[in-house]
């Protein structure tokens, strides 16, 4: 795929999902207020493109302070999160702030999820190939560990099993779709990554 015209419709339809979606991040900005104390927004340096560091956005899951007590969450009831923040990370909507991350060239709508330094300096020289193109909000890898936080509440060693099974697994799932780049599969990962979602709030809400 053309890179410059992947850029032209991430902007294209980020303005457009911010334009649609502003009330109702404003109403969500205002619920995070009330159901905790601390800020709106979270930022974490990520790693990006050319192994450059940037500050991806979010909207505040956890009671602050929390990333000091590990940078993995385990499980969905991790202590550290609000009950909004519940909610939140269930539906991916605290994912939305990254459309500024969009706008900004940091990411793309489609791509490699960006990782944290402390994790990317455990990459193989082979593995460092996925930072040759932008980082993304979603990607095969997001849909196929879309319950990672499950599989590592399962782990005797959480970090571990990260590092040494889930990472590689889903590198590869980032090289398959570096290797195999269209317009094509990023609307089909788009659509993929929607019916996940969805698929998880009602099983969810089943439990």
């Amino acid at each position: 795929m053309n890179m410059g015209f992947k850029r032209i419709l991430d902007i294209f339809f980020t303005l457009i999902a911010l334009i649609v979606l502003s009330p109702l991040m404003l109403l969500t900005a205002i619920a995070i207020v009330c159901d905790s104390k601390g800020g709106v927004f979270y930022k974490q340096l990520r790693v990006g493109k050319n192994n450059k560091d940037f500050y991806l956005y979010k909207f505040r899951t956890m009671h602050i302070c929390s990333d000091t007590q590990g940078l993995l969450t385990v499980g969905d009831k991790d202590f550290r999160i609000t009950k909004f923040g519940y909610f939140l990370r269930k539906t991916k909507w605290d994912e939305l702030p990254q459309l500024i991350n969009i706008l900004k060239g940091d990411m793309s709508i489609v791509g490699p999820r960006p990782e944290v330094r402390k994790y990317v300096d455990l990459y193989t020289q082979e593995q460092m190939r996925v930072l040759e193109v932008l980082p993304g909000l979603t990607d095969y890898a997001s849909i196929e560990y879309m319950n990672e936080n499950s599989l590592l509440e399962k782990s005797d060693s959480p970090e571990q099993t990260y590092i040494n099974k889930i990472m590689p697994a889903k590198l590869q799932l980032n090289f398959k779709y570096i290797d195999n780049q269209s317009l094509f599969v990023d609307l089909k990962i788009i659509v993929k990554t929607i019916q996940r979602i969805v698929a998880k709030v009602f099983s969810d809400d089943k439990n």
